[in-house]
């Protein structure tokens, strides 16, 4: 046996079990830890401005490809308590990641030390475990049941905080006769299995409903093939976007309140049953419950089983996997195709493709100042299939989701449940370090934007190339909206002549924080747009320097102050506040064409 430091076991340990990616700040509670990362060299180490800020990083790391635990690090008391919205925000979304705290020495957390609070008891509610350890040889043992938890069951993240005295005490410890512990899933029968297959088939006008929790499981591509197999569209939840390409036949578009398609409500609507896989029934994609559930049967199938019956009760729960769920039914589906006993859902796809070549909203317009939709229309021009889009809340995330288009797993990644306004930029970066050499794309309203600027100096210090499309309209624009049911317009308003930037042409004046000079003075590059024919041009110029020079690339489009975007509080009465498409030229970049 070989003796160390604890934190030098705890490191081998991340490298072992193949978290090798971290983002924090150091502090005297911590230093002892960002010794041995130094020391064993494994772990990568990206250095933030803001501890939040670190925490989205790493969540972002975890969302961008399966198998991915991003690493949180911080010092004792504040920081720990700055990770709390990254905890809440991967934990809502079912997200592994590690957050590790320095803390005053055991015999001092009672006495009031410097900067001693209890994260564990603070981080409890939004962990699957949080833990400080008060022994040094629990150390090994802690982090070896933290990436257990992580990985077992609905995945979700850790808090691991260690007391400075801990962190330096010296343990018996072989790397070599380390072993991460099983990671444990449910799996679905074979009998409950036939019985939803049953029930589906049963059915003239079913659905499947591919959540998260389809990603989560890598299984994308054998919900593909299950409904290939079936010839039975499929509905994404906002976190199951891209399980199923955008420009597949059987993508019926997304149902809800906000995040939705014309088309895929009216599909929903004129279903019979559904068959819900690793989702939970968020209640922006239901609404309410009579209408959702009217007429139609549920099979919910969820990692977690308590999850199973917790918005409403379905016809028939499961708990298992998604990807052994799936994994089981295409061998069912398989087996009665064989037989030639599967309906034919021909008619009823030929529906959905119908009603999705004709319930359009509109892209194009050309107003200046620049309506929110034409930047969604030019974004899917200038940005390919390849594209990943990072975006967490606000008009223009629902906006977003309405109009862009994704065309794989992981390519739509965004803090769904949680939603925390500044997000977006640090959970980019971290997206841009688990994809490499990929077209990373960030969208943004200016007050999410404005939440957690300074990250971009990471990405320009790192060398963290992605485009950041920032639509401004100075405003809080989804409260704004909010406000209309109270009659009023409060303290929404982020307007204000800006006395450094008087220079500014007339649309773009009075809009107030000038985010092309923050954003260069943060050493990256930025482009204003304020005309919609301007837009490709700016998306040209914004990858060219992006490749050039290896850092954040803002373009910021100047937009009308006041947008309405469809939303509702049933998913069959969204209120329509624009003109819809009536022709091919109303929505150019629609997947399937409108006919005139």
């Amino acid at each position: 046996m070989t003796k160390m430091r604890t934190v030098d076991a705890a490191v081998a340990i991340l490298v072992k079990e193949g978290a090798i990616e971290a983002f924090g700040l150091p502090g005297a509670a911590i230093n002892p830890f960002y010794s041995a990362m130094r020391k064993n060299g494994g772990v990568r180490h990206t250095l933030a401005r803001h501890v939040e800020g670190a925490s989205h990083m790493a969540d972002g790391y975890s969302r961008a490809q399966d198998g991915n635990i991003g690493i949180c690090i911080g010092t004792s008391g504040p920081a720990g308590t700055d990770m709390i919205t990254g905890l809440y925000a991967a934990w809502a979304d079912s997200i592994p990641m590690l957050c590790i705290t320095g803390q005053a020495p055991v015999a001092k957390l009672h006495k009031e030390d410097f900067q001693a609070v209890d994260i564990q008891t603070i981080a409890a509610p939004v962990t699957k475990m949080s833990m400080t350890i008060m022994e040094p040889g629990q150390v090994p043992g802690a982090f070896q049941k933290a990436f257990q938890l992580m990985r077992s069951g609905r995945p979700g993240p850790v808090l691991l905080d260690l007391p400075f005295d801990v962190q330096m005490a010296e343990i018996e410890f072989d790397i070599d006769a380390y072993e991460p512990i099983v990671v444990q899933k449910p799996t679905a029968s074979r009998k409950q299995l036939e019985k939803a297959l049953d029930m589906l088939t049963a059915a003239e006008r079913p659905l499947i409903v591919a959540g998260g929790g389809i990603i989560n499981a890598g299984a994308s591509a054998q919900l593909v093939e299950l409904a290939e197999l079936l010839n039975v569209p499929v509905i994404p939840t906002l976190m199951g976007w891209g399980t199923i390409p955008d420009d597949h036949v059987l993508m019926a578009g997304m149902v809800g309140l906000q995040t939705s398609h014309r088309y895929g409500n009216e599909t929903m609507l004129a279903s019979d049953f559904v068959i819900g896989i690793g989702n939970r029934w968020a209640n922006r994609h239901t609404g309410g419950l009579d209408t959702y559930t009217a007429g139609r049967k549920f099979v919910h199938i969820d990692i977690e089983p308590t999850q199973i019956g917790r918005v409403f009760s379905p016809d028939l729960g499961i708990a298992s996997d998604a990807g052994a769920a799936l994994d089981g039914l295409i061998e069912l589906a398989r087996e009665r195709q064989a037989a030639q006993s599967l309906p034919d859902y021909s008619g009823w796809v030929a529906e959905c493709t119908a009603r999705k070549g004709s319930l359009q909203r509109k892209t194009h317009f050309e107003n200046v100042p620049i309506k929110p939709q034409r930047v969604y229309e030019e974004m899917n021009k200038a940005f390919g299939k390849d594209t990943t889009y990072v975006s967490t809340i606000g008009l223009s995330q629902i906006a977003g989701a309405q109009m862009l288009h994704v065309f794989g797993p992981r390519k739509w990644i965004n803090a769904g449940q949680a939603g925390p306004l500044g997000w977006t930029a640090p959970a980019a970066l971290g997206v841009v370090r688990g994809k490499p050499d990929e077209t990373v794309v960030a969208l943004s309203g200016d007050y999410d934007f404005q939440f957690m600027i300074e990250e971009l100096a990471v990405g320009a210090q790192f060398n963290l190339p992605y485009i950041h499309v920032v639509v401004n309209n100075s405003y809080l624009g989804l409260i704004r909206q909010s406000q209309r049911g109270f009659e009023m317009e409060q303290n929404v308003s982020l307007a204000f002549e800006n006395i450094n930037s008087t220079d500014l042409s007339a649309t773009a004046a009075g809009y107030g924080v000038d985010h092309i000079k923050v954003a260069e003075g943060l050493g990256c590059k930025a482009i204003r747009v304020e005309n919609p024919a301007d837009l490709p041009a700016a998306f040209d110029k914004a990858k060219a320097l992006m490749g050039e020079f290896k850092v954040p690339v803002v373009v910021e489009v100047i937009l009308e102050k006041i947008t309405n975007i469809s939303m509702g509080v049933e998913i069959n009465a969204v209120n329509e506040f624009e003109d819809l498409a009536e022709r091919g030229e109303d929505a150019p970049t629609a997947i399937i064409a409108l006919l005139d």
